[in-house]
């Protein structure tokens, strides 16, 4: 099958791979038909972290289910599904509180918990930016569509991974009704974070980026545009909510956040909501930090280390929730929503491209070209 295969930074190659296959009762084949390129794939791509060279990736994944194990119940050969990017177990003791983005027993490393697809660290799973997919557990992982999956293939491919961590930001940081929110970063998953403040209800949201694509696309769903290269977003967001600071905040940016002349900062985007974020509100981290970054700026980041404003943070009582999405917390209401009509989170599309124009597009999107603002691979006829 062909399946797009990690080289080396800045390297990545559509390549002939072995057919993904049934290697476990429990498990199910999907032959992809939509798979996006995420913004944490760049950090992969950039050789920011540990992937082995000739790792199939790609995690945010949807299909048709071509194949399934003899253990397999409630999914059906001819299912449309979408695939959390969390691999995970569904009987560990994570996984029975809901918290499948830590499962216990899917990453073969006792020191990690949590699995995805072709994502470094998060055990030995190939992605599925191919033709195949191979799904663990999959009466447990596979989320059913429903008959206008084909017609709405855009939008519920979003449910694999950006419009759940958007929404878990929301979640992670308090978002209500009528909330002030400020986002750190426009890009898939921080305008997923806006989309999602507004279904909630939010009264004000403001979008931190530099980008204008980007900052555009958060208007187009009402949201305040800050441009952080004209003036210090923390005072712009204290003069958008009269000084008192926004009531809720969300991190979408991560361990790469960098100033206007291109110098990286893995503090900035942090310390800089706890002065956007007014004392006693909340923050929601889901911008990717990493334990270990070989190519950060200084020795401590180099371990994962930042210097965060904790005694500010203290001061002002504010509180701050972290971690990747458990998607199946969240993946089947936001089904629902996309299926009724009253969520379109396709509306950051930019690029449907061919899996055989991947290398291509992993260089557009890298560089951040105007326009590029999510990529669907689509594999197949």
């Amino acid at each position: 099958m062909k399946a797009v295969v990690y080289n080396g930074p800045r390297d990545m190659q559509v390549k002939n791979v072995p057919d993904a296959k049934i290697e476990r009762p429990t498990d199910v084949l999907v032959r992809i038909t939509s798979t996006n390129i995420c913004g944490s794939d760049l950090h992969m791509y950039e050789g920011r972290t540990d992937l082995e060279q000739g790792k199939v990736v790609g995690h945010e994944n949807l299909g048709e289910v071509i194949e399934v194990g003899p253990a397999v119940d409630r999914i059906k050969v001819g299912d449309m599904v979408c695939l959390p990017f969390n691999i995970a177990c569904g009987f560990c003791e994570n996984c029975t509180k809901g918290l499948t983005g830590f499962c216990l027993t899917t990453n073969p490393d006792p020191k990690m918990a949590g699995a995805a697809y072709g994502y470094a660290d998060m055990g030995p799973y190939n992605g599925g930016q191919a033709e195949y997919l191979r799904v663990p557990y999959g009466d447990f992982n596979c989320l059913v569509l429903p008959e206008d999956a084909r017609e709405k293939e855009d939008d519920y491919v979003m449910l694999s991974d950006i419009f759940p961590t958007g929404w878990h930001s929301t979640e992670l940081a308090g978002v209500q009704p009528g909330d002030s929110v400020v986002i750190y970063g426009a890009g898939p998953v921080g305008l997923m974070a806006a989309y999602s403040a507004s279904i909630k209800g939010a009264s004000k949201i403001m979008v931190v980026d530099r980008l204008p694509d980007r900052l555009r696309l958060a208007e187009s769903i009402g949201a305040i545009a800050i441009d952080d290269s004209k003036s210090s977003p923390v005072e712009q967001v204290l003069a958008a909510t009269q000084g008192k600071g926004a009531d809720r905040g969300c991190e979408c940016v991560g361990f790469q956040a960098h100033d206007t002349q291109g110098h990286e900062h893995p503090n900035m985007t942090l310390n800089n909501l706890v002065q956007s974020v007014k004392a006693t509100g909340g923050i929601g981290v889901v911008g990717v930090f990493v334990p270990q970054d070989p190519g950060a700026p200084d020795q401590e980041s180099k371990q994962g280390a930042i210097n965060f404003d904790f005694g500010t943070f203290f001061f002002k009582g504010q509180s701050m929730g972290t971690g990747q999405a458990n998607v199946k917390a969240y993946n089947r209401q936001l089904r629902d929503l996309i299926h009724v009509g009253k969520a379109k989170p396709s509306f950051i599309v930019s690029h449907h491209l061919p899996l055989d124009h991947a290398t291509d597009a992993y260089q557009h999107f890298d560089a951040r070209d105007e326009g590029w603002t999510k990529v669907i691979l689509k594999t197949g006829k």
